[in-house]
């Protein structure tokens, strides 16, 4: 790492020597990029890292558009400045790394349905690639004026410093990832289940938020292995858990419980959300196909939904809702309990009523 930095600082000396004619400005400039690439060195994960690069790059050259995208397997992460640009530059995304909409992960934006996006011409747009081990990633730039040498040495010098700091913390939660994820259906696993639940119910019960749980399994599962044998029952649960993952809101964790059977914590979510998710998902699961060894698998699944009272803790919470997903079970599968009900209008239930008092009078 001090061969890098000193490697860095070598290159920076040379290269502002060159760009600005007073020692002055050259010293300012220095120091400033100089610090910047210190300050990347001691971040404890990419994002922070990301952070950073795009801290300095505002701070030295400034710009109308900065993204930074990491692969991550057959996701990317994303960091965007601004997030009105989000539209265009997802189409970009999506061609340059062949990914579709629903395998971006943005680090730093949260986006609501119908926002406002400004369309930008593309003319100006560059980008930058960082290939290191373990890490694959581009740097999108629309500076504030056009690109000259400065801009591109400035940047390689940005990423040159980020890039060995970058790649170590994400081969780190590489690791950290492996320990708490399944193997088979990319779901947290059993152990992160309990951290993350842990934690959810602290901050709901401190700042008074609502929180729900569900838990299903797939019916019959046992008679799908016996039928089409184990990877058969490997291929359901893979495509089952990515269908869940993928209608579930980004901050909602969903973990397996064991073996077919999984649960999900819905943060800032009550109970009659929950069942709506629930239901939603249900019919889902029910209405695939799931292909294997030129045979059609189809699968149902029941649900149990239950939401955090006060001075409940984790075992009552997951408690109630295995309770409810066991009554789901016996009251004929492939449901959620409790069950949704679908409340009249008085118009309608006047109706009702009156025609269960014409059908009462007809046979008398």
């Amino acid at each position: 790492m001090k061969q890098t930095m000193q490697k860095i600082a070598d290159n920076l000396s040379d290269f502002f020597s060159v760009v600005f004619r007073t020692a002055a400005k050259q010293a300012s400039a220095q120091n400033k990029l100089t610090r910047h690439i210190v300050a990347l060195n001691k971040k404890t994960s990419s994002k922070e890292i990301i952070n950073e690069v795009a801290v300095c790059l505002k701070d030295i050259l400034g710009y109308r558009l900065f993204a930074f995208v990491v692969k991550k397997e057959s996701n990317v992460d994303v960091w965007l400045d601004p997030r009105m640009y989000k539209k265009s530059l997802e189409d970009i995304i999506l061609e340059d790394f062949n990914i579709s909409r629903k395998n971006l992960n943005y680090l730093n934006q949260k986006f609501e349905p119908g926002e406002l996006q400004e369309e930008f011409s593309l003319k100006n747009l560059v980008y930058y690639e960082l290939n290191e081990e373990n890490c694959y990633s581009r740097l999108y730039m629309l500076p504030k004026s056009s690109i000259t040498p400065f801009h591109d040495e400035v940047v390689s010098l940005i990423l040159q410093g980020c890039a060995t700091a970058l790649s170590k913390q994400i081969q780190m939660e590489n690791l950290k990832d492996a320990a708490v994820i399944d193997p088979l259906t990319g779901c947290y696993n059993r152990r992160e289940f309990d951290n993350q639940i842990n934690r959810h119910i602290a901050t709901a019960s401190r700042h008074g938020k609502r929180l729900s749980l569900f838990m299903f399994d797939l019916d019959y599962f046992k008679k799908i292995n016996d039928t089409h044998g184990h990877l058969g029952g490997d291929q359901v649960l893979k495509k089952i858990s990515f269908l869940v993952k993928n209608n579930m809101r980004t901050g909602d964790v969903l973990a397996r419980y064991g073996g077919e059977e999984f649960i999900a914590i819905l943060p800032e979510t009550d109970k009659n959300k929950a069942m709506e998710l629930a239901d939603r998902l249900r019919a889902k699961i029910a209405a695939m196909r799931i292909p294997h060894n030129g045979t059609t698998i189809r699968v149902t699944a029941s649900f149990g939904v239950s939401e955090l009272t006060p001075n409940a803790g984790m075992d009552k919470f997951i408690q109630d809702a295995d309770t409810m997903l066991y009554k789901a079970k016996v009251n004929g599968r492939n449901r959620v309990m409790p069950g949704l009900i679908k409340i009249c209008s008085p118009r309608e239930a006047d109706k009702k009523a009156k025609t269960l008092l014409y059908n009462s009078l007809s046979t008398i």
